[in-house]
């Protein structure tokens, strides 16, 4: 591939990254897609395995990232009604405030159903409780990125 395609390659890579953390893009996929563009471009074995490699970290982070924050989310009794309203709220952030609204609009949503749920003293340490474990699991998302990114520079700059 020739260095402006590799350029651009790498920029969406990038903005892919930044979609995982600011939930506007599908991050993952993205970062994912690119490297697929990049193998067929290439065309060649080392290509062909950069992207098998980054299908496997996607694969294998996808996975994690919802095992181990569910369970942490479960064990601390959190229910799933509890994150589709984060999820609706921010949604609904995002319009009203845009980008940052997201977030806040998240953690209004937690901390509502918690208060429904466990009243007004119990409510705020649920909703911190329920924004780390979303909080680890958007960091092992991206920590799968940037092990694909990772695995991407290297080839492009080594093979």
């Amino acid at each position: 591939m020739n260095p402006v395609g590799e350029l651009i390659v790498g920029l969406v890579i990038l903005i892919g990254l930044i979609g995982i953390v600011l939930p506007v893009l599908p991050g993952l996929i993205l970062v994912l897609g690119a490297v697929l563009v990049w193998a067929l471009e290439e065309g060649s074995v080392i290509g062909w395995a950069v992207f098998a490699v980054s299908l496997a970290l996607a694969v294998v982070g996808s996975v994690v990232k919802y095992l181990v924050p569910g369970k942490r989310l479960k064990e601390s009794g959190i229910a799933l009604t509890t994150i589709a309203a984060a999820g609706v709220g921010a949604i609904v952030g995002f319009f009203i405030i845009p980008v940052v609204g997201a977030a806040i609009g998240f953690m209004a949503g937690i901390y509502v159903v918690q208060w429904g749920r466990l009243g007004r003293d119990r409510a705020w340490p649920a909703t911190k409780r329920t924004a780390g474990a979303i909080a680890l699991s958007v960091g092992i998302e991206l920590g799968a990125g940037l092990l694909i990114a990772g695995v991407w520079l290297i080839a492009v700059l080594f093979g």
